[in-house]
């Protein structure tokens, strides 16, 4: 019979341990915060790296995430929602851009506040947008232009 009482405990403690695990990686994914924000949309071209629940950034401080993500059959752009936390006003001329974390991080959505004096309303679409770079389509035209300027050398 006790044998049976330790299984029990060590089961309950093995349980408990779980249910915090779960509970503490809801919160540091974001995924247990209710949406207290206000939406927001953007038109890309390239939304290489980012995803629904990507981060959004102000300063290098989430302010909000991405919660949408969509292909314009007719433009062929890549139609974004996201949502900005209650309290922080974006102004109407600002513009947003996909940044990366460095050369081996994730990407995220960082928005470049402007100076207006009049702010976006939830609902309206942010115009000036600059979509993600490519790391490859760089490097392969740093090696080509190297490449030919070595050509021309000889």
């Amino acid at each position: 019979m006790s044998e049976n009482k330790t299984e029990v405990v060590v089961g309950g403690a093995v349980l408990a341990v779980a249910i915090g695990f779960v509970i503490y990686a809801g919160q540091v994914t974001g995924f247990t915060e209710r949406s207290t924000g206000y939406p927001l949309s953007a038109s890309f071209r390239s939304l290489e790296g980012v995803t629904v629940g990507t981060d959004v950034r102000l300063a290098g401080v989430k302010i909000g995430t991405v919660t949408g993500i969509e292909l314009n059959p007719q433009t062929f752009r890549a139609d974004t929602t996201f949502s900005v936390r209650n309290g922080i006003d974006i102004p109407d001329d600002s513009a947003v851009a996909v940044s990366s974390e460095g050369l081996l991080g994730g990407n995220f959505v960082e928005i470049v506040p402007g100076g207006s004096p009049f702010n976006f309303g939830p609902g309206d679409e942010i115009e000036d947008t600059q979509g993600s770079v490519s790391l490859v389509s760089l490097l392969m035209k740093f090696v080509s232009s190297s490449g030919s300027s070595s050509d021309s050398a000889q």
